[in-house]
């Protein structure tokens, strides 16, 4: 087998792995927790600080009207606040509040719980230590896209 069949075979079997692992930890979303947009939304003001929501609909590659209605939910639940810009008084500023940054923290947590689940009934020792060397790997490759 070629070295180039072999990396076909590879990316074929992590990205149907992969997705796999990723649908399953999303069908698991409990009632009222975040959904993706609102998840995404809140992380980009997590990791990026306070922004307009104009910059946050570009960033996510959406319409203003859908990152709005997005917005106005996650305000509606108190997990995002508004404030005037203070260089240009027509801007709204948008930021995460602590109870938006603690719900990332929550669903994170869950995420994780759910996985360490999985692994501690299903999973042997040796094979414990196979997913934790992959670990690196998979982020590397992740950085790499």
């Amino acid at each position: 087998m070629s070295r180039e069949s072999d990396v076909d075979q590879v990316a074929t079997t992590l990205r149907l792995s992969i997705g796999l692992l990723l649908r399953r930890l999303r069908q698991a979303q409990p009632a009222g927790e975040l959904t993706m947009p609102e998840s995404s939304a809140l992380v980009r003001l997590e990791r990026g600080g306070p922004t307009t929501a104009a910059a946050l609909a570009k960033i996510e590659q959406i319409s203003p009207q859908s990152m709005g209605a997005t917005l106005g939910a996650l305000e509606a639940r108190g997990l995002v606040e508004r404030r005037p810009d203070p260089q240009d008084g027509r801007r709204v500023i948008l930021s995460a509040t602590e109870a938006g940054l603690q719900a990332l923290r929550d669903r994170r947590d869950a995420r994780t719980e759910q996985l360490a689940k999985a692994l501690s009934s299903g999973f042997t020792p040796a094979e414990l230590e196979q997913l934790m060397a992959a670990a690196p790997l998979l982020e590397r490759l992740a950085q790499s896209i």
